[in-house]
C-alpha cells in the first residue's frame, strides 16, 4: 500500500471521528484547514503554499462573516412582502398558501412541533442544510490540489456570491418564514432544519472564527445559491452528461429550506438569480486577470516556478 493511501486514509478516519464526537467543521478558517491537512496527506509534504493561496479569500470572508453578523442592527426587516410573494408563486400551481405552511401541515404535522416524530426526509433535510457549510470550500480545496488556476476560478465566484447575498441583506432585510410565524403572520411554524442531525446525534461545529448569527439575512438565500453556484460551475466547466444532474442540488436544497421554515420560496430563486450573476462576474474577471497570468506572477515574485499545476505525486 502506497504512503498516499496509508496517510489519506489515516485523514479520513480522523475526520470522521472528528465529526463524530466534535462535530462537522462549520467555519471557513477550520474547514480550510482541514483540507490544507488533506492537502498534506495527498503530497506528502507541508503544502505552504496553500496558506498563502488561500488567507486573501479567507478574510474576504471573515469580514463578510461579520458585517453580515451586524447588518442586523437598525433595519427593520420586510415581513409582509415576502408572504405575498410565496403566496402568489403558491397560486400558480394552484396552492392556497405560503409554501412553508402547506409543506409543514403535510409532511410534519398541524402544527409542526420541532420535537415531533422524526422521518427520513427529516434527516437529508438536516444532512442537505449542514453541506452548505462545507460543499463549497471543499471543491476549492480539492480544486487546489489538482489545479491552482482553476481553484482561482471558483474561488473568485464563491468570495463574490457572498457579497452580492451579503448586498441583499442590507438593502432588502426579509424576515424568514419562522420569524414571521413567532410574530403570528403565519400559522405555527417549526424552525427544523436542525432535527436531521440532532437524531443522527452530530452537530456543527466552529473551531476557529463562526458566522455571526442575523435574522435578517433570508434574501436572497445564499445556501441556495452556493449549491446553484456549483451546479452552473461544474456546468459550465465539464462536458459529461452527468453534469445536469447537479441541478438536482439546488433543487433539494430549496425544498430543504422551505419545509424547515429557514427561507421564502422566493428566497431560493433569488438565490439562483445571485448565482447566475456571480458566474457573470467570474467570467469577466477571468478575462481581465486570467488566473494562470496571476499565479504566474505571484510564483515569478515568490521565487518559485510558474505554474498553476500543483504536482499531484
Amino acid at each position: 500500500m502506497s504512503r498516499r493511501v496509508l496517510a489519506v486514509s489515516a485523514y479520513a478516519v480522523a475526520l470522521v471521528a472528528w465529526t463524530w464526537v466534535i462535530g462537522i467543521p462549520n467555519d471557513p478558517v477550520g474547514v480550510a484547514l482541514w483540507l490544507w491537512l488533506l492537502a498534506i496527506c495527498w503530497r506528502g509534504d507541508w503544502c505552504l503554499q496553500f496558506p498563502k493561496d488561500w488567507w486573501p479569500w479567507l478574510l474576504a470572508l471573515a469580514v463578510y462573516s461579520f458585517v453580515r453578523g451586524i447588518a442586523d442592527t437598525g433595519f427593520t426587516p420586510h415581513k409582509v412582502w415576502p408572504i405575498r410573494a410565496d403566496e402568489w408563486l403558491a397560486h400558480l400551481w394552484g396552492g392556497h398558501t405560503v409554501p412553508t405552511v402547506s409543506l409543514q401541515h403535510r409532511l410534519c404535522g398541524n402544527p409542526c412541533e420541532y420535537q415531533g416524530p422524526i422521518r427520513w426526509y427529516d434527516v437529508a433535510v438536516g444532512v442537505t442544510y449542514a453541506s452548505h457549510f462545507v460543499a463549497g470550500l471543499t471543491i476549492a480545496g480539492i480544486l487546489w490540489i489538482r489545479d491552482r488556476g482553476e481553484f482561482l476560478r471558483w474561488i473568485r465566484r464563491y468570495v463574490t456570491i457572498s457579497y452580492l447575498a451579503l448586498a441583499g441583506y442590507l438593502i432588502l432585510p426579509m424576515a424568514p418564514p419562522w420569524l414571521a410565524a413567532r410574530d403570528g403572520l403565519l400559522p405555527p411554524l417549526a424552525r427544523t432544519s436542525g432535527r436531521g442531525l440532532e437524531y443522527l446525534g452530530l452537530e456543527r461545529t466552529t473551531m476557529v472564527l463562526g458566522s455571526l448569527p442575523n435574522r435578517v439575512a433570508a434574501m436572497p438565500s445564499l445556501h441556495c445559491g452556493f449549491t446553484y453556484l456549483i451546479a452552473f460551475y461544474a456546468i459550465a466547466r465539464l462536458k459529461a452528461w452527468w453534469r445536469w444532474l447537479l441541478l438536482l442540488y439546488p433543487a433539494a436544497m430549496s425544498f430543504t429550506l422551505v419545509y424547515s421554515g429557514e427561507h421564502y420560496l422566493v428566497d431560493t430563486l433569488a438565490g439562483g438569480g445571485i448565482a447566475a450573476l456571480a458566474m457573470a462576474i467570474g467570467a469577466w474577471w477571468d478575462r481581465w486577470r486570467p488566473p494562470e497570468l496571476v499565479l504566474a506572477t505571484a510564483d515569478r515574485e515568490g521565487g518559485q516556478p510558474a505554474t498553476s499545476r500543483v504536482p499531484t505525486s
